[in-house]
C-alpha cells in the first residue's frame, strides 16, 4: 500500500510549526531591545531587561557587532547601527510605494503651498514614512520617522476604517493599549463614516488652528496601506490661500493617482456621478505596473 502523499506533506507542515530556533528568538529580542531603549545599554542591561544571562547573550551580540546591526557604542555599551533602517528602505513594496508617492507629493504640496506626510500603521500607532515641506518655507509639517496617534488623528482613523473587520478591531486595541486615554465608544461608527465618505476632515486635538485632511492609500482588495495626509495651516496674509475643500479635492485626486500608481483599487469618494461604478473600482490603465 502506498503512502497518502497528502498526509506525509500534513505531517511535514505540523512538524515545521512545532520547531524553534532559539537563536535566532535571542537576537531578534536583542534587537528590538535595543530599539526601545532612548540609550546604549551594556550586556548586563541588555540581559536583565531579557530575563537573561549575560552568558547567554553574549555570542548573540558578538554575531550581531559582526554583522553589522548592533555596534559597540564605547567600551561596554551597544547601540543600533542604520542597517536596520536601510534594509527597511529597500524592502519593495516600501520602496515602491515611495519612489511612486515622492512626485505626486511634490506636486500636490506645490500645488496647496501646504506640506504634507505619508503615514503606515505599526503596532498600536502610526509611521511618518516619508513628508514634503510647505514650498514657501512656513507651514506646520511632521518629521519622517516621527510615530503619531492612530485614534484621535484623521490619518490614523482613515488607516482603521479601510480594513476588514477583523483588523479594524485589531488595531483599535492595539492603539487602545499604547494610549488607553484615547478610547471613544463611537470609534466604530466614526469609522465607518470615514470609509463611505471615501475620506476624514477634522480639526486637529493636538494642534490649535491647524485642519487635518487624510485620504487611503489602497491595495488591490481596497485595505488602506497607507494614508496622505495635508495638515492645512491657515495662513492670514495670503488672501488667495486654497480652501479646505480645494484642498480636499486636490489630496483626492493625489491618493487616488498613487494608489492607481501601485496597482490598487480607486476610491470613487469625491468623482463625477458619471465617473463612478461603485464605491471601489480598479484603475483602468495602459501599460499597469
Amino acid at each position: 500500500m502506498k503512502d497518502d502523499p497528502n498526509e506525509a506533506t500534513t505531517v511535514a507542515e505540523a512538524e515545521s510549526r512545532s520547531y524553534s530556533a532559539p537563536a535566532l528568538e535571542k537576537g531578534l529580542d536583542i534587537l528590538e531591545t535595543l530599539c526601545r531603549s532612548e540609550q546604549p545599554l551594556s550586556q548586563k542591561d541588555l540581559a536583565q531587561r531579557l530575563g537573561r544571562s549575560v552568558g547567554e547573550i553574549y555570542r548573540m551580540l558578538a554575531c550581531l557587532v559582526n554583522r553589522n546591526y548592533v555596534t559597540l557604542v564605547d567600551e561596554s555599551t551597544y547601540g543600533l547601527t542604520t542597517k536596520l533602517f536601510e534594509l527597511a528602505h529597500v524592502n519593495p513594496p516600501t520602496h515602491r510605494l515611495l519612489f511612486e508617492a515622492t512626485p505626486i507629493m511634490q506636486r500636490l504640496a506645490s500645488e496647496l503651498d501646504q506640506s504634507c506626510h505619508l503615514t503606515i500603521y505599526g503596532q498600536g500607532k502610526q509611521v511618518v514614512l516619508a513628508k514634503v515641506d510647505t514650498p514657501s518655507g512656513m507651514g506646520f509639517a511632521v518629521r519622517a520617522g516621527a510615530e503619531l496617534d492612530v485614534i484621535i488623528s484623521a490619518s490614523g482613523r482613515v488607516l482603521l476604517a479601510f480594513q476588514d473587520e477583523e483588523t479594524r478591531k485589531l488595531r483599535i486595541e492595539e492603539s487602545l493599549q499604547r494610549r488607553p486615554e484615547q478610547a471613544d465608544p463611537q470609534i466604530d461608527s466614526i469609522l465607518d463614516k470615514i470609509r463611505v465618505a471615501g475620506y476624514e476632515s477634522i480639526p486637529s486635538v493636538q494642534v490649535r488652528g491647524l485642519w487635518a485632511v487624510s485620504f487611503p492609500i489602497l491595495d488591490t482588495q481596497g485595505r488602506a496601506i497607507a494614508a496622505l495626509t495635508v495638515p492645512y495651516a491657515e495662513r492670514i496674509d495670503q488672501m488667495q490661500r486654497k480652501s479646505i475643500p480645494e484642498v480636499t479635492d486636490a489630496l483626492g485626486t493625489a491618493a487616488r493617482t498613487l494608489s492607481a500608481r501601485i496597482g490598487g483599487m480607486v476610491s470613487t469618494s469625491g468623482l463625477n456621478e458619471g465617473e463612478r461604478d461603485g464605491p471601489l473600482k480598479r484603475p483602468q490603465r495602459a501599460g499597469a505596473r
